[in-house]
């Protein structure tokens, strides 16, 4: 534990378990409405609020919330309204934004590509005070509209049409889970990186739902996933001299193929109980000649 003793580490491991917690706490939306990518497509274009924050001397952590919410914005309003072209807006926003960020960057007079390295994969030894101060108001916002809200997210991410029916702002809420991604994909960017961030939102996730059966287990197993591999991967890093960020995304691809072979056997399990609990009750056999048998075939 002696990584304990550098004010660097504590931020780092800090910083990782808010990341553990509003990742997965936000993918889990995001796997309902079948937008597993959208946290990548989120973090190209914070890549431009980086470069701009570098360029203008202001926070780039700030910057890039404020430059991702615009695109998660722009991004629902060309779903809504992109229609068959859609897809080619996106394209050309997610790749503006990578190449806004790299020339803003460059533009910048204490701006290198080096600096936006440690953005692109995170990096633990340049998280700052300042950093750890914007992520955690800025999780303290994910944690309360995806608990706060979840029933109405919930129904919104499960069948738009029935919740529209319900009376629920779909296009708010919808433009609600857009903002919640963007601010979660800058709480994540020192720690796990912009280009992986996408892969701790929709992993835990799908490694959740192979072992869990309801949405509430789904999410606590997800984030309790999430803390462990930020925390160990953090850790990992700090010993063996590794990338965090691809650290923590193995760790997590890990965790998803262990759950993914327990849950066979589980499965099994659970089929061969039911089976015998089918057999066992009396109330699902007939006796042959009985009344109720020959109801049943119709005499």
């Amino acid at each position: 534990m002696d990584f304990l003793d550098y004010a660097f580490m504590q931020r780092a491991l800090l910083a990782a378990v808010l990341v553990g917690i509003t990742a997965p706490a936000v993918g889990i939306y995001l796997v309902q409405r079948r937008q597993a990518l959208m946290g990548d497509g989120i973090g190209h274009v914070a890549m431009t609020g980086v470069g701009l924050g570098f360029l203008l001397t202001w926070s780039p952590v700030w910057m890039a919330t404020l430059v991702s919410v615009l695109g998660a914005v722009l991004m629902e309003l060309i779903r809504w309204y992109g229609k068959t072209r859609g897809d080619i807006a996106l394209a050309m926003l997610f790749y503006g934004g990578m190449a806004g960020g790299v020339m803003f960057i460059n533009l910048a007079p204490t701006g290198s590509n080096a600096n936006l390295t440690s953005y692109l994969f995170g990096s633990l030894s340049t998280v700052s005070q300042s950093d750890v101060t914007a992520i955690c108001l800025l999780a303290a916002f994910v944690v309360l509209v995806t608990l706060g809200l979840r029933r109405q997210l919930f129904a919104v991410s499960q069948d738009e049409e029935f919740a529209r029916v319900t009376g629920l702002p779909v296009r708010v809420l919808n433009l609600l889970t857009a903002v919640t991604a963007a601010v979660t994909v800058t709480v994540a960017m020192r720690v796990v990186g912009l280009l992986l961030v996408s892969a701790l939102m929709v992993v835990p996730v799908a490694a959740a739902q192979q072992i869990a059966r309801s949405f509430a287990a789904t999410f606590v197993i997800a984030v309790a996933i999430g803390v462990s591999v930020t925390i160990g991967g953090t850790v990992t890093s700090y010993y063996q001299d590794v990338p965090p960020g691809a650290t923590i995304v193995l760790l997590t691809i890990g965790a998803f193929i262990a759950l993914t072979a327990l849950a066979a056997p589980l499965a099994r399990r659970a089929r061969a109980r039911a089976a015998a609990d089918g057999a066992a009750d009396p109330g699902d056999c007939t006796i042959p000649g009985s009344r109720r048998a020959t109801d049943e075939v119709g005499v």
